[in-house]
């Protein structure tokens, strides 16, 4: 089968956010909620938007709204303070859209940290559609932003494939009957291991072509 759309994670897959994510966040957690948190216990959170993490795994209740907007703060602030530029991913990119395959993006992150990470890294040119954490009423693991993506594209999931670092999406894409890959070519993934053996693992973006070359 020919690959006419590539659906993508974001954090950890298309660019290298997750340390500046994380350092937000243990930020926040250390003011408002005065407490210390780990990579490994944030990432034992991620599945809800930002606004949700805060929300949900707060004790100082009252402190949530403003923490939520100190974490967009130096989120935001993040990109544009030694941020690195991953050439090799918009060359990927920019690669697709030549070749006229789609490319989407199914992320957990919220509409406002997409669009922050999106435009600040300036690629929100290359998506045909985006579903973040704000458009589906189930997260990943759950496939429904994938089959909602493939809708929107009016493409079938034997002529996609789904990209992603952490183990829940290995899981939504495998529950979306698509060929799903883990990716390792950032500084920073989630996981190592998965619960489902995914269709192949790059550990190099060069690594990929070869898969598109065989599809095409």
């Amino acid at each position: 089968m020919s690959i006419k759309a590539v659906l993508f994670d974001f954090d950890g897959t298309l660019a290298d956010t997750l340390p500046l994510s994380f350092s937000a966040f243990k930020a926040v957690f250390k003011q408002h909620d005065h407490r210390e948190v780990t990579n490994d216990e944030l990432i034992s959170m991620f599945g809800p938007t930002e606004e949700g993490i805060i929300e949900e795994n707060f004790t100082a209740q009252a402190s949530v709204l403003q923490a939520i907007e100190d974490y967009y703060a130096l989120y935001e602030k993040g990109h544009y303070t030694n941020f690195p530029n991953e050439k090799e991913l918009v060359d990927l990119l920019r690669h697709l859209k030549e070749q006229g395959v789609k490319i989407g993006v199914i992320t957990g992150k919220s509409r406002r940290a997409f669009v922050i990470s999106s435009e600040a890294l300036q690629l929100q040119r290359f998506f045909d559609v985006a579903i973040t954490g704000d458009d589906v009423g189930k997260p990943k693991p759950d496939p429904e932003g994938i089959h909602k993506a493939l809708q929107l594209l009016g493409i079938d999931h034997s002529n996609a494939i789904f990209v992603g670092d952490s183990n829940a999406d290995i899981l939504a894409g495998k529950a979306a009957g698509l060929r799903t890959y883990g990716v390792r070519w950032l500084s920073t993934y989630q996981s190592s291991e998965y619960d489902r053996i995914p269709d192949g693992v790059f550990n190099r973006v060069a690594e990929f072509y070869k898969l598109l070359d065989a599809n095409r």
